[in-house]
């Protein structure tokens, strides 16, 4: 596909890879599966691939995308969406004030914020019920890991103490335009029964964080800077941070802050 055919110019500082594979978008959009969730957002909708798609389910459709020429282009085609699209960033976008009922999130991300938009939903998990996303191969691999596993760390420990994750399908790079430099997974987060703890959750998140910093000692060493004064006798003291899954992190968690 030549550069000048193509409706709006790829702009490498927004991370802009336009899917081009319409069975690859119509896949993605299938993967949603929460049917009694009336809005979905799309994220960076590009050239409106998924879009398409997208409108001949029965939800509001609510498009959030921070390139103009992205943004003309899709009131152009799909005129329908009216002012359900919105020229944002999503990173920047209060959802609590336009929402106030369960959410789906679905989008081919950008791969340069893609973990931010991981850490957003989290912060907003009380209304995003759902995410079915294409991310950078490395990050859905991360994300979707399980303990013990060499990929498994901070993001994979926070999104799965909310969320169930499944790593849909692989993506290879000729489908893109233009193609980046990696290849890409699809993945879908369910928001678990009972999205809370029972533990303090922002010293959770410390602690999830303290222990990975140095994930090759074992926690009773790589949390020795929230530990002080605190008896460390406990057997999951002795084990590494990628051994522990988030119910064991919780355990620690309330363990350290007794």
């Amino acid at each position: 596909m030549s550069h000048k055919s193509y409706p709006v110019k790829p702009k490498k500082y927004l991370g802009q890879h336009f899917l081009k594979d319409k069975n690859i978008a119509e896949k993605i959009v299938n993967a949603l599966t929460s049917e009694k969730i009336k809005n979905v957002i799309e994220i960076g909708a590009g050239t409106g691939i998924l879009t398409g798609f997208l409108l001949e389910k029965d939800f509001l459709l609510h498009i959030i995308e921070i390139d103009v020429e992205s943004v003309d282009y899709l009131q152009e085609h799909f005129p329908e969406l009216k002012n359900r699209l919105l020229n944002e960033d999503f990173l920047k976008f209060n959802l609590q004030n336009t929402f106030s009922d369960d959410i789906a999130i679905i989008g081919n991300f950008p791969y340069n914020i893609s973990s931010q938009i991981v850490f957003k939903v989290l912060e907003n998990k009380k209304i995003v019920k759902e995410l079915v996303g294409m991310f950078q191969k490395e990050v859905a691999e991360r994300i979707t890991a399980k303990p013990g596993n060499k990929t498994y760390g901070i993001l994979s420990v926070l999104t799965q103490a909310y969320y169930d994750t499944e790593y849909l399908f692989s993506v290879s790079e000729g489908v893109f335009f233009p193609p980046p430099k990696v290849k890409s997974g699809v993945i879908r987060l369910t928001r678990k029964e009972t999205a809370e703890l029972d533990c303090d959750e922002v010293f959770f998140k410390q602690v999830v964080k303290t222990g990975f910093n140095q994930r090759r000692k074992t926690l009773r060493n790589s949390l020795k800077s929230i530990t002080q004064n605190i008896e460390t006798t406990h057997e999951l003291f002795n084990k590494r941070p990628e051994q522990l899954t988030y119910k064991q992190f919780a355990k620690l968690t309330n363990l350290i802050a007794k």
